[in-house]
């Protein structure tokens, strides 16, 4: 009987009685390749511990490869489970998110191919002329009257009929920076703004009133004769509402302010501290300029005029209306400057006119200001407006809040309503119209029964469905700058607290820190570029532009409590040289776009750079840096030297 072969155990001997010459030859063979088997053993495990570098490079690839697939498989399971468990609702947000994605992508990308090409059309630009420092393009009488424009046109704005100026606009030699929130409210450098002395002490607006303080500053006050002061004032015209005092204007619903012919902002300074905000707006001047000044001060205003045209707002955008002193003859032209006042005023909205002319002790001395004065009060009647009070030279009226006012009226008495087709909501360049507008508007809620603010800077879903906005696109507008805005002043703040005012070896300035105050959003959108500024406790003020090219949101912007006005970037902005701390163009550039042939890119920069307020040297010497922030998907500072 044979017996059965022991194999594969190494180094181990079998012995056996028999002496087997068959079985000694295969004892001795499987010897033989059990010592090859482990010296071949021996040999891969060295190879492994200590091999070749190839063979480690080998082993690395593998492991790499199998590391990746492993990612690839559980990224794929988890993305699957994910899009599967995702509810209809969340489907919606994420739509909106992936569309703003891919509009920014789009924006962002058209952005930086002009900023690359730039380097292909590289151009340098040289500084304007000495007369330039106070430029104002599309505002040039002579030149109107001798074009043939009357009638107020002449005083207009009149963009095209001359060639752009691709310069830079310097500062005045001795230009210094405007003094810091709220103590350049009410103290400026002479040589900052244009005026004579002349025009300082012959200056007679109950606003416009001011002393010089030094020779190289003017500091406002008021010094009226028929008040204490611009306190007494707007706490006259509260009073007269039936109010306690100024503060309570926000309660009555009041928030935004036009003022127009403001004099130099002193009405508007005051009403800020209460939170109310107050629009300038005035005539281009080229010396002594009402807008220039009240600007250079931080304060809301830009260059505008009715006398032939709409006010660049949309139908019912104001609370109040206020004129003192303004130089307006309201009883011209059939009233219909005063159909201009009813169409910008929100329904249950306050027309306040102080002026010599509604006094009843002139009318015993002139019958011809009675007259106009009479002419005045039965238009309004008829524009449905209420007297509200009347005391010494202030009169102040309440627009109706019940639109159906209108159709009760006699057959005859006062202007019609305009037909839709004349009642737009961009009256961009549009002719005053002889009619009552903003009627058959969605937006005529009257000013009591919408939200007080600050409350009414956040519209719920009833509110947002007027202006045709979903909430849920409004709610991710809203946080994306709330976060931006965190991000963005977080590296805007170097640059203003090392260059701007603070320089090397000088000590930390005293709170507020930062030199920004007076914002322009080139594209506002929605408007929250300005509602994060303000939530995170920013001493700003922002002029919310909406490009005529666009989507008009400047109805919504308004109705939270903003100021804005409509505006075509590819023509000048109506306001002065140096009146900007900081620009904020997301998107614009984008917008443009579509529209190549209007303009290019310089018209924009070189307009971007007139506005802009420079920075100067510790000499104070003339030409230095601006800044220039534009804000796209990544969020960067962009600093142009001037």
């Amino acid at each position: 009987m044979s017996r059965p072969l022991l194999r594969g155990v190494s180094g181990m001997r079998i012995s056996g009685n028999g002496h087997d010459p068959w079985d000694s030859e295969m004892k001795e063979r499987n010897e033989k390749e059990d010592l090859e088997k482990d010296h071949s053993t021996d040999q891969s495990y060295l190879a492994l511990s200590s091999g070749t570098p190839r063979s480690r490079q080998n082993f690395t690839m593998l492991f790499l490869k199998f590391s990746l697939i492993a990612i690839v498989f559980l990224a794929l399971t988890g993305s699957f489970w994910w899009t599967i468990s995702i509810s209809t609702s969340s489907r919606g947000h994420i739509y909106h998110g992936y569309r703003r994605l891919q509009e920014q992508l789009v924006s962002d990308l058209w952005d930086i191919g002009e900023i690359s090409l730039g380097s292909t059309r590289s151009k340098d630009l040289e500084f304007c002329s000495e007369d330039f420092e106070n430029y104002v393009p599309c505002f040039n009488e002579s030149q109107n009257l001798a074009l043939g424009y009357s009638n107020g046109d002449e005083v207009d704005r009149h963009c095209g009929q001359e060639l752009k100026q691709h310069c830079l606009v310097l500062p005045p030699v001795k230009y210094r920076i405007p003094l810091r929130w709220p103590t350049g409210r009410d103290v400026i450098w002479v040589s900052n703004v244009k005026i004579t002395a002349q025009e300082v002490l012959s200056s007679g607006s109950l606003t416009k009133r001011m002393m010089m303080l030094e020779e190289e500053q003017i500091s406002f006050r008021s010094a009226s004769l028929m008040f204490d002061g611009v306190e007494d004032y707007s706490h006259q015209i509260a009073e007269m509402i039936g109010l306690r005092n100024e503060s309570n204007f926000i309660l009555a619903g009041v928030r935004t302010i036009l003022d127009i012919g403001c004099g130099y902002g002193s009405f508007g300074a005051h009403l800020f501290s209460k939170e109310l905000l107050t629009m300038c707006i005035a005539n281009y001047e080229a010396s002594g300029s009402q807008v220039q000044l009240t600007l250079e001060r931080g304060l809301p205003a830009m260059i505008g005029s009715f006398a032939s045209k709409q006010l660049p707002y949309p139908s019912l955008s104001f609370d109040m209306l206020h004129c003192a002193r303004c130089g307006i003859d309201w009883d011209q032209k059939d009233g219909i400057l005063l159909l201009e006042v009813d169409r910008v005023l929100k329904p249950g909205g306050y027309f306040v006119w102080t002026s010599p002319l509604t006094n009843p002790q002139a009318f015993l001395r002139n019958k011809e200001n009675q007259k106009r004065w009479n002419f005045v009060r039965d238009f309004v009647e008829n524009l449905c407006w209420e007297l509200v009070s009347q005391q010494d030279e202030t009169v102040v009226w309440k627009k109706t809040s019940k639109a159906s006012c209108y159709s009760s009226r006699k057959p005859g008495s006062g202007p019609s309503i305009c037909s839709k087709g004349n009642d737009v909501e961009s009256p961009y360049y549009r002719p005053l119209q002889p009619c009552i507008g903003g009627t058959r508007n969605r937006r005529w809620i009257p000013i009591e029964e919408r939200r007080n603010w600050p409350s009414r800077a956040n519209l719920n879903k009833n509110e947002l469905a007027v202006y045709g906005v979903h909430p849920e696109e409004f709610a991710e507008d809203t946080e994306n700058w709330k976060t931006t805005v965190g991000n963005f002043w977080s590296l805007l703040s170097p640059l203003i607290f090392s260059d701007h005012p603070k320089r090397p070896g000088d000590e930390d300035p005293s709170p507020p820190y930062n030199m920004v105050r007076n914002v322009l959003d080139m594209n506002a959108h929605f408007g929250g570029f300005n509602s994060a500024l303000l939530e995170k406790g920013k001493s700003v003020w922002v002029m919310n532009v909406v490009p005529t090219i666009g989507t008009n949101h400047l109805p919504m912007i308004l109705d939270r409590g903003f100021v804005g006005v409509l505006h075509d970037w590819c023509e000048a902005f109506p306001t002065y040289p140096r009146t900007y701390d900081l620009v904020h163009a997301e998107g614009l550039l984008s917008l443009e776009s579509g529209h190549r042939h209007r303009c290019s890119t310089l018209d924009i920069f070189t307009e971007i750079d007139r506005i802009l307020r420079p920075e100067v040297s510790k000499s104070n010497s003339p030409i230095s840096t601006c800044h220039i922030c534009l804000l796209c998907l990544f969020t960067s500072v962009l600093k142009i030297n001037c």
